[in-house]
Formats: structure tokens, C-alpha cells, sequence
């Protein structure tokens, strides 16, 4: 590339830290590094145009996990484990409301519904409603899980929701808005459009080998999420969550975020429309993926269950669709910890970025 001295200079010399990625995790780590280190040299490289996996394309889900995420969670974790994973949530959606403020980020609590199609399921989940609300009290001193009746008049589902009294919603786009803003204000450089595809740790730092140029940098700082398979040995694959937004419904009359199947399917009111996401359970293999784009199979779903089960007797149109990707593994616990004395991740945050990131970026940070 034809880089100039003064670009080589100001951009790419004698840096402190660099960020790999420029989502949820990538800037809440760099505030706290400027934070600690307020004269240290800190750059984010960022692939994108804007952040790229899913930290401007998630639905704005100020969650935890739903009765039925929580208890299949306990299938493969311990409750002291699920206990902790819900714990992290909920302080990482507090340090979030706390750094950017309720207002800057559109923070709205109207509470998280969960909608059963299977009356089975159903009765199964309810009977362990109890079991997960003494698990949690010593979070929130109050039932988190209550139920309530089909108030919102959804069609082809058990006329009972379990209720999230705790759960709440964002604007995606104003808190990302905001964070970027607000890294940007204490002088931390963010380069986008340019790729990381490999680093060498040496005795004077690490060399960064980008599509672009190469450079050296004191310490790496890994936070790409569900690209990080690409850069890092762990347990981590990518999974595309397809999304969908309709154009605006006169007199929209559902407020608050839904789950559906397990949390496969989740949707939510945002400016009179119908914010709609999930569906990957359908395709599994196809949809571990870094690959953006969207599939016939599971818009088709999505539209279905728009029409037969959210808004069956009001006529909508589909205004715009996208995906994002996010980053899983065969544990919910997230990944944040030394590669190498120079090197190291914060990754894996298992579609709950909007709880956890800015949690797990500052930890990230810690670590040096």
C-alpha cells in the first residue's frame, strides 16, 4: 500500500496497544486501558466499514436468558455456573447503563416475554419457574420469573407467557453511536477497513500482519468475537443470526422483547415496527458461518411466524433485512485471558454481547 511517512508516523509507530476489533468489546477495552494508561498510544483495527460481526447488527436485547435458556443451560453447567453466567450479564448491563447512560443508549424496561408453541414444554418449564428464581434471588431479591396471560393476543402459542419482570431493550445503533464517541473524544485512533490475518510474538513486542501493512505494537488485544477462529486455537465457531424489520405498523400495540423456541426466535418493537431475528436452529451446519448474507429457508420461517403468530390479523410489509455474527462455543462462558505474555482475547460471548461486552472488554483490559 502507498503509505506516507506521516501516515506511518502518526498511525502506525510506537504504539502501546493495539485492539483487534471495534465492537462492544474492542471499545469498552480501550476505555479502560486509557483509563489506566491515559498516556499510552491505543489504535483499534477494525475490518469494517463500522463494526463488523454483530455489535451494530444484534436486535437490542437487554437480556440474561429466558426460563428456557436458563434451564437448558443447566444441562451442561453447573448451577453455581449458571448462577455466575447471569451474574456477569447483569453487571455488564449495569456498567453499560452506567457508562453511557439510559438516555444516550434509549435503555427502555418493558420486560421480557416468553411465548411457548409446545403445551408440554410448557408445563415442563413451569415447574422449574421456582427452582430458577431461588437460584437467582441472590441477584435480583425478587422473582424475576412470573406469568401472564396472552395480553398481546398472539396467535398458535399456549395462552400463558412466562414473564422476564427484569429484562429490557436498547437502541443497537445509538449505544455503538456513543461508544465510538466517546473512544474517539480521548484521542484513541480507530482504523477501519483493514484486516488482521496473523501475528508473531517477538522479545520487543508483536508484529501484526494485516491485508494492508504490517506493524509492531507492545501488546495485542484480541476482541473479533465470532471471527476469532481465524487468530486464535480455542473453543469458538461463528454463528450468523439472521434478522429481519418491518416497515411502520399504525398503532403497533406490542411493547417489550419476546422469546420463542428456546430462544431461537426473538423479537421486539422498535419505532412502531417489528424487529425479528433467529431461526439458525433450522440450519445449524449452514449457519456456522463468518459469511453475512441471508437464506430463503429462514426468512421464509421468520415471515411465517410473523403471520401466524405476531401479527396475525395486521398486514405488514417487510422493510429490511440483514444478519450478524456472533461467536459460540460448546460453554457460555466467555473466553478472556493470555494468549501470550503480549497477547490476549476477550471472545466468545454467545449472542449476549449487549450484557456482557462491556464487561468482558474492561476484563480484557485488566489483564495487562
Amino acid at each position: 500500500m502507498n503509505f506516507s511517512y506521516w501516515e506511518l508516523k502518526e498511525w502506525f509507530s510506537n504504539i502501546d496497544y493495539t485492539i483487534i476489533g471495534s465492537g462492544i468489546v474492542g471499545l469498552n477495552c480501550a476505555l479502560q486501558l486509557k483509563n489506566k494508561y491515559p498516556s499510552a498510544k491505543i489504535i483499534i483495527v477494525e475490518k469494517g466499514l463500522l463494526p463488523q460481526g454483530a455489535s451494530t447488527k444484534n436486535a437490542g436485547f437487554a437480556c440474561f436468558g429466558s426460563l428456557s435458556e436458563l434451564l437448558d443451560d443447566l444441562e451442561s453447567h453447573s448451577e453455581q455456573e449458571v448462577l455466575n453466567l447471569v451474574i456477569k450479564r447483569w453487571e455488564g448491563l449495569q456498567l453499560l447503563r452506567k457508562n453511557l447512560g439510559d438516555k444516550a443508549i434509549d435503555f427502555q424496561q418493558h420486560k421480557g416475554f416468553e411465548l411457548f408453541n409446545d403445551d408440554a414444554f410448557f408445563t415442563k418449564c413451569v415447574a422449574q419457574k421456582d427452582k430458577i428464581n431461588q437460584l437467582l434471588k441472590p441477584i435480583f431479591s425478587s422473582d424475576v420469573f412470573t406469568l401472564s396471560d396472552n395480553t398481546f393476543k398472539f396467535k398458535n402459542i399456549h395462552n400463558t407467557y412466562v414473564v422476564n419482570n427484569f429484562e429490557g431493550q436498547i437502541d443497537t445503533g445509538k449505544m455503538m453511536h456513543h461508544l465510538l464517541q466517546k473512544v474517539q473524544h480521548l484521542g484513541i485512533k480507530i482504523v477501519n477497513n483493514i484486516s488482521v490475518e496473523s501475528f508473531n510474538e517477538k522479545n520487543t513486542g508483536v508484529e501484526v500482519f494485516t491485508d494492508k501493512l504490517s506493524f509492531q505494537t507492545q501488546k495485542l488485544l484480541i476482541a473479533t468475537n465470532g471471527f476469532a477462529n481465524k487468530l486464535l486455537n480455542e473453543d469458538i465457531e461463528p454463528a450468523r443470526a439472521q434478522v429481519l424489520i418491518t416497515k411502520p405498523i399504525k398503532n403497533l400495540p406490542i411493547k417489550g422483547t419476546f422469546h420463542l423456541d428456546k430462544g431461537y426466535y426473538y423479537f421486539r418493537n422498535i419505532n412502531d415496527r417489528i424487529l425479528f431475528g433467529g431461526g439458525r436452529n433450522l440450519d445449524f451446519s449452514k449457519e456456522n458461518t463468518t459469511e453475512f448474507g441471508t437464506t430463503t429457508l429462514i426468512q421464509e420461517s421468520l415471515e411465517n411466524i410473523l403471520h401466524t403468530v405476531i401479527l396475525p390479523e395486521i398486514p405488514f410489509e417487510i422493510a429490511h433485512r440483514w444478519s450478524g455474527i456472533m461467536g459460540v462455543g460448546n460453554q457460555k462462558k466467555s473466553i478472556v485471558k493470555p494468549i501470550s505474555n503480549n497477547v490476549f482475547c476477550g471472545v466468545r460471548l454467545g449472542g449476549m454481547g449487549v450484557a456482557i461486552g462491556s464487561l468482558v472488554g474492561k476484563e480484557l483490559a485488566d489483564l495487562v
